[in-house]
């Protein structure tokens, strides 16, 4: 399908039909997902967003895989924007995101590494991010998917005087840990907590806070975040409806929810066969107006990541 055609079916509000049985949903806006890992195929990032209703992307790209990103920008214009991902305790670390900044890519993250937020080598990264004026996207998640696995960025517990200390940084958080933190209470033997939010959380609380903090609603852990209690939710989404940025993380193959879906997550299995785009945004949808929809899905996320 050509990119006009796409585009124009996507504003015209019908239904498209993809290679599975499945209809494509078409939702009431433009559908920004900026958590779409680059993939091996490159067509695989497309079919995707065709098949679950996204209109564009944000490829996030590892350092190493640049000229893939480029290439997959360049095959269908105006669809992507790229991230920058790299080891913040590597040397040359500094120097590889001013680079890959500097050539185009607007934003850093996903960062997933053993360290903690604290640390020298993340401090540096939040410095290059306010610097750069580009927002940093975190993956903050402490019990393990699968038997050995060690946490990544650490100290969630102390991030509000990182948030202070940086203020010209605009941190996107994204995880395990940091939606838990959505409520008070906070279990220590697993990653998704089911059942009522209890009201006064850290990530809560400091969306509310501070202005340099938003909320990446991608992966089980957004999912979960939302559906373990409409009620609130309903709230939450209009109390910080300026700070949720949609992001799918799906390892999905067509939208639909076929191939390996929730791999080497077990606990994230109920959503495996299922396309989490798919499952989050129509769970959006059903919670909240069309006003909050269109800013948490479009709005927040091109003013943000300043695209499009």
């Amino acid at each position: 399908m050509q990119r006009r055609s796409f585009l124009k079916a996507a504003l015209a509000g019908t239904v498209i039909r993809g290679a599975s049985a499945q209809a494509v949903p078409i939702w009431p806006n433009p559908v920004l997902d900026t958590h779409l890992h680059l993939r091996a195929d490159p067509d695989a990032c497309f079919t995707h967003m065709l098949g679950c209703g996204v209109t564009h992307a944000v490829l996030l790209t590892r350092a190493s895989d640049e000229d893939k990103a480029k290439a997959e920008m360049e095959k269908r214009p105006g669809h992507f924007a790229r991230s920058v991902a790299a080891d913040p305790a590597a040397p040359n670390a500094s120097e590889t995101f001013r680079k890959a900044i500097a050539d185009g890519a607007v934003s850093m993250g996903e960062l997933k590494y053993h360290l903690a937020l604290d640390s020298r080598e993340m401090r540096r990264v939040y410095e290059i991010a306010a610097e750069r004026q580009v927002p940093l996207m975190m993956h903050i998640q402490t019990f393990p998917h699968f038997p050995g696995e060690l946490p990544y960025n650490t100290g969630y517990e102390r991030f509000d005087q990182i948030l202070q200390a940086y203020p010209k940084t605009n941190f996107i958080g994204h995880g395990d840990l940091f939606w838990a933190h959505i409520s008070a209470q906070v279990p220590s033997d697993r990653g998704y907590p089911a059942g009522p939010v209890q009201r006064g959380g850290l990530t809560d609380r400091w969306l509310s806070d501070f202005a340099n903090l938003y909320a990446d609603m991608s992966a089980n852990s957004g999912n979960n975040a939302l559906s373990r209690d409409p009620d609130f939710s309903r709230d939450f989404l209009v109390r910080h409806q300026a700070k949720l940025i949609f992001g799918s993380d799906c390892s999905c193959t067509d939208g639909n929810g076929a191939g390996v879906s929730q791999n080497n997550n077990p606990e994230a299995s109920r959503l495996a066969g299922k396309c989490v785009a798919r499952e989050t945004l129509a769970l959006a949808k059903r919670l909240t107006t069309p006003e909050v929809f269109r800013k948490i899905t479009w709005e927040n996320g091109t003013r943000v990541f300043k695209i499009f």
